[in-house]
């Protein structure tokens, strides 16, 4: 088995904690990822410029019907709904889920649905229990679920609920995320 899609969510603290996660992923890494960081719905592009500085894999903000591609990091924009659908990201506008629009659940959910056991799924900082449900999804169809270390969290809710709500394969540091994504993906021929 092979993994074909990352899912991360994170909120209060995420910019530092993605910076660091993907400042640590080499510039093959194959396999496509998908971010929801909660941010205000008037905020611009510059989450993605500031995502870009650290990382080697190019970041794109998704747009509607986009398609997944390897290689890629795929950040849903500011006030919009992430889902993946067979083969590309769709846009959704629906009611926020867990006062958040993006969601991590209904990015997770998604993503589960199409992918199965073929997504890893990861939790990050965060003020909010959003991404509990979704990982949770993830692994009971097979996927993998990960969530950052709470005690290293900026915001230790989110992973904290995470960890409540989910049987999850590894509690790490950030430092040790990036790791096991590279180290499952050789493992599994990404």
């Amino acid at each position: 088995m092979s993994f074909e899609l990352v899912v991360i969510g994170t909120s209060l603290g995420g910019l530092s904690a993605l910076q660091t996660i993907l400042g640590n992923l080499p510039a093959d890494f194959f396999v496509p990822i998908a971010i929801v960081q909660h941010r205000h719905k008037n905020s611009g592009g510059t989450l993605r410029e500031l995502l870009q500085e650290h990382s080697l894999l190019p970041i794109k903000e998704v747009e509607d019907k986009d398609e997944v591609l390897p290689g890629k990091v795929y950040l849903a924009p500011a006030d919009y709904h992430i889902l993946i659908e067979a083969g590309y990201f769709a846009l959704s506008t629906d009611e926020p889920v867990s006062y958040a629009r993006p969601s991590i659940d209904v990015l997770f959910e998604s993503a589960s649905d199409i992918y199965a056991e073929q997504v890893i799924g990861v939790i990050l900082t965060g003020a909010n229990e959003d991404g509990a449900q979704g990982l949770k999804k993830i692994k009971a169809r097979g996927g993998m679920a990960i969530v950052q270390e709470p005690t290293t969290a900026e915001c230790s809710v989110m992973p904290a609920a995470a960890i409540s709500a989910v049987k999850v394969d590894g509690i790490l540091q950030l430092s040790e995320i990036a790791q096991l994504l590279v180290t499952l993906c050789q493992k599994n021929k990404c």
